[in-house]
């Protein structure tokens, strides 16, 4: 069979280096109502999950975002309050924006507190999450420090043992930092499945393995669609996950002040994607506890794992193909680049 000419259109390869992605996200975060400084601090974030292979955080989360400043949910002008409350406690207020740019403006107070009392603490509330969450704690390993974060999302799990949604995907996340090499860093879902997953599997008409999630008269099912059009995930592990997600709505909500992930409602907001949620990070200075050795442990820890058989780390992956993106350029189909192109006005 003979590819159409539309199919090759469509499954055509180009290359962009990072910066350049970064600048067309920007531009169209610009475009759609953002400040310069919050499209920055987006386009940062899709553009590194697009780079290290992280696709269902990457630019397939664009027309989302779009979406969502379109209907006016979300305020792309926000400025975060930052709040200095205690020796190891940074509070922001986001201003219902976006979470990344509260914690872009908190981050420099953060790390000071973590450098002076060991360990410190940012609560970010009144905040939108839309985006991967390794990208908030790993920066913080690079300059040797352990990092932790949650964030809760909107209503689309179903506890374990009940029969209707109630929490988020609710993520989290941890970087540490390791000798000679790159930091261990991991993000997971505490639901079976990512709802980014979700969405793609659904567009690419694929099926989902068995677990993932029930459809609207709550019978288990493995097709995306029937989960995302009135069913719910479930939780990884059953009540433990759910457990872990009953933690995340705590910490990231009720700790800092934010919504739990069924309380806020944007029915009057048509088209808007992005949970009105909270976030907690939770940043600590190994040197105050195990000295300048910890990131050889993490290095012993690594060897030790690999000696008995692992062959692969979480974040390994995403460090190889983003050390071959850096080489070879990010690959986006040409569908998707001219989808890109027409959003940002080109």
């Amino acid at each position: 069979m003979t590819a159409s000419p539309e199919m090759a259109v469509s499954s055509a390869k180009h290359t962009l280096d990072f910066d350049a992605l970064v600048g067309l996200l920007e531009q169209i975060f610009v475009r759609h109502g953002t400040s310069a400084d919050v499209a920055r601090t987006l386009a940062l974030n899709c553009a590194g999950a697009e780079r290290d292979g992280a696709h269902s955080h990457g630019v397939f989360r664009i027309p989302g975002y779009v979406s969502t400043l379109n209907s006016g949910w979300v305020d792309g002008q926000a400025v975060p309050l930052v709040e200095d409350v205690a020796s190891g406690f940074v509070r922001v207020d986001a201003g219902n924006g976006f979470a990344q740019p509260a914690l872009a403006a908190a981050r420099g107070l953060l790390v000071e507190k973590a450098r002076n009392a060991g360990i410190a603490v940012l609560a970010i509330r009144n905040s939108h999450h839309f985006a991967a969450l390794w990208p908030d704690v790993e920066p913080f390993a690079y300059e040797g420090l352990v990092a932790l974060s949650v964030v809760n999302s909107m209503t689309c799990v179903v506890p374990h043992g009940a029969d209707r949604p109630l929490f988020g995907t609710n993520p989290i996340a941890f970087a540490a930092p390791k000798a000679d090499g790159e930091p261990i860093v991991f993000d997971l879902a505490t639901s079976a499945i990512a709802h980014g997953d979700v969405q793609i599997a659904a567009r690419k008409g694929e099926r989902l393995p068995e677990g993932m999630g029930v459809d609207s008269l709550g019978q288990p099912t493995t097709d995306p669609k029937a989960i995302l059009e009135g069913g719910a995930l479930l939780p990884f592990g059953g009540h433990k996950g759910s457990a872990l997600s009953m933690m995340v709505e705590l910490l990231a909500a009720a700790l800092t002040g934010g919504n739990f992930s069924f309380e806020f409602d944007w029915k009057n907001h048509p088209g808007a994607k992005t949970p009105w949620t909270g976030q907690l990070l939770i940043v600590i200075d190994p040197s105050k506890a195990a000295g300048q050795g910890f990131a050889e442990r993490s290095k012993e820890l690594v060897r030790q794992m690999h000696s008995v058989g692992l062959k692969r780390l979480p974040g390994d992956r995403r460090h190889h193909q983003r050390a071959r993106s850096q080489a070879e350029g990010i690959a986006l189909d040409a569908q998707t680049l001219a989808n890109l192109r027409e959003l940002a006005g080109i």
